[in-house]
């Protein structure tokens, strides 16, 4: 287990776009716990914190064009150029507050901003590992790169609710800021050359076939243009039958399960369960230990899993977990329920994660987890329908209809794609 977990470090693009990708996580979780709940208390709608959780993502239909930039001018300089732009953001919304000009409309517009570039930086960072670490080396790596995202949701969480209790906004995000700037700086350091071991594969004939690096590090060589590059990616997607399954369940537990569990978590804290705002910490901590166990077991024994089954069985486990908080229970019993739903959500998606990456064509890495990011198209939607369904039938209403959709839909993709998804022997189950 210590090889497995230590293996990806050996690879020095790694070892900085971890600590990287972990500085940018922290910031943006922070960012988005204290902007949310900061919209909630002032305006005290929860449609407008659900318009909040929607603008966050409200650039997912770029995330594929990204993509596609990232494949062209090199994954590094792509996230770095974003990163930079998480910075200058923070950077205005701390101006703002030490002002006291700050107010619902900035911090929605804000949001807008941050919106158009954040739904892309998971998908190409985790290009950015399948493009630098060895192939014997991706189950564990992409268990590894996603504890910093589940790490980000306890420690993020726990520390945005602490600065805004004790310190005040304004002190929230100096530190915001600052991590936005070290991850900026470690992301230009990531990207170098792998161990002489990792060497590109011999093609056909013994000639060598181009080091996947080179879509991490540098410009790739010129083609017709970006347009037809985008077109031919989506074509790539839509034409391969196990990709096409994994893009429809992510789509899915957009739509019905991360509503759920992340961008109601502050009214699901105040008006469900009577918490305050370090309350809210340990609500979104509940959740994100949860997947950061997941994290750690994939990235240990992933390997030994099959990867399409794991993504349904664990899909079906995150769904039943949330239908637990359609009864009348307290709040110790909504953190334990939030802890095995994150195990169960971590799972699903570091499997489908790995379906993407390991099953795809090196060449269009960018582009696949750029159509990848365009399935969180349904999140929006997913919170936006959520604000009038409360006020209509209440949290619970919601919990039991928006559960009962996504099991009724996942039982559809497994039965539609059951050969790619449920074989044995289908490419999608294949042991690494």
């Amino acid at each position: 287990m210590k090889a497995l977990a230590q293996g990806p470090f050996g690879t020095r693009s790694f070892r900085y776009q971890w600590p990287a990708d972990l500085c940018t996580a922290w910031a943006l979780e922070m960012e988005t716990l204290i902007l949310g709940w900061y919209v909630l208390v002032e305006s005290g709608s929860v449609v407008q914190l659900t318009i909040f959780g929607a603008l966050m993502y409200g650039g997912t239909l770029l995330s594929p064009v990204l993509g596609t930039v990232g494949d062209r001018l090199g994954l590094r300089r792509v996230l770095t150029a974003m990163r930079t732009a998480y910075a200058l953001l923070a950077g205005v919304i701390l101006v703002l507050v030490a002002s006291g000009n700050l107010g619902p409309v900035s911090v929605l517009t804000v949001a807008f901003l941050v919106g158009l570039i954040k739904p892309s930086d998971i998908g190409l960072r985790t290009a950015l590992v399948s493009a630098t670490v060895p192939a014997t080396q991706l189950v564990a790596a992409m268990g590894i790169s996603r504890t910093t995202q589940d790490s980000a949701r306890i420690g993020g969480a726990l520390a945005g609710a602490g600065f805004m209790a004790s310190l005040g906004m304004a002190s929230a995000y100096v530190a915001i800021v600052t991590l936005y700037l070290i991850g900026t700086v470690l992301t230009l350091r990531s990207g170098g050359a792998q161990k002489a071991a990792s060497a590109a594969p011999a093609g056909r004939g013994g000639a060598a076939v181009a080091s996947p690096l080179h879509s991490a590090a540098a410009p790739l060589p010129p083609r017709a243009s970006p347009w037809s590059d985008l077109l031919e990616g989506l074509k790539h997607v839509w034409q391969t039958p196990r990709l096409r399954a994994a893009m429809s369940l992510a789509a899915l537990v957009n739509l019905c399960a991360f509503p759920l569990s992340g961008g109601l978590m502050p009214y699901i804290a105040r008006d469900v369960f009577g918490l305050d705002q370090q309350g809210l910490g340990w609500l979104v901590a509940s959740y994100a230990t949860g997947a950061l166990l997941g994290s750690l077991g994939m990235s240990a024994f992933g390997v030994h899993l099959r990867p399409a089954r794991t993504m349904l069985v664990a899909c079906v486990a995150w769904y039943l977990c949330l239908l637990g908080l359609a009864f009348p229970i307290g709040a110790p019993m909504a953190m334990a329920l939030y802890v095995a739903a994150g195990l169960n959500q971590s799972l699903s998606m570091v499997a489908l994660s790995i379906i993407l990456l390991r099953t795809n064509n090196e060449r269009f890495r960018g582009r696949v987890m750029g159509v990848r990011m365009l399935a969180i198209y349904t999140l929006p939607i997913g919170l936006l329908v959520s604000g009038p369904i409360v006020a209509a039938v209440g949290f619970r209403g919601l919990v039991v209809l928006y559960v009962g959709l996504g099991l009724a839909l996942l039982a559809s993709i497994a039965l539609a794609w059951r050969n790619e998804l449920l074989l044995r022997s289908a490419p999608a189950n294949a042991l690494l």
